[in-house]
């Protein structure tokens, strides 16, 4: 049986690491040892935070459809209930960028909102 040597395989392993480090500051991209726990590392928070984007982004619209709705004589809280019953389905990206971009849009939602939630 032939000897089997991993040369060709560790040097494609080694160069798709250093690859994926390029950019990196100092040993961190030369480095195969250094570069594979920094990108090992990276993997991590890159899975961690593709998760949290999600949470920081629906945050971020309940704040200014807060704001938008506020200004309008409402909580958050009424102005989603009177959406609800008035049977209004448009998801809180949609309404962040109403409250942004179309302010009389989003009074006229408001409006709508404030006469079902007080029925």
């Amino acid at each position: 049986m032939p000897r089997v040597t991993k040369a060709k395989t560790a040097h494609r392993r080694h160069k798709k690491v250093l690859r994926a480090a390029k950019g990196y500051w100092g040993a961190r991209s030369r480095w195969f040892k250094a570069a594979k726990e920094t990108v090992m590392r990276a993997e991590r928070y890159a899975y961690r935070d593709r998760r949290t984007r999600k949470r920081k982004f629906r945050q971020l619209w309940i704040a200014r459809i807060s704001a938008a709705a506020r200004s309008q004589g409402l909580t958050y809280s009424r102005f989603a209930e009177g959406l609800r019953k008035a049977g209004v389905e448009v998801n809180r990206k949609m309404l962040a960028d109403l409250a942004i971009t179309d302010s009389q849009a989003f009074a006229q939602l408001a409006k709508l909102a404030k006469e079902q939630s007080t029925q």
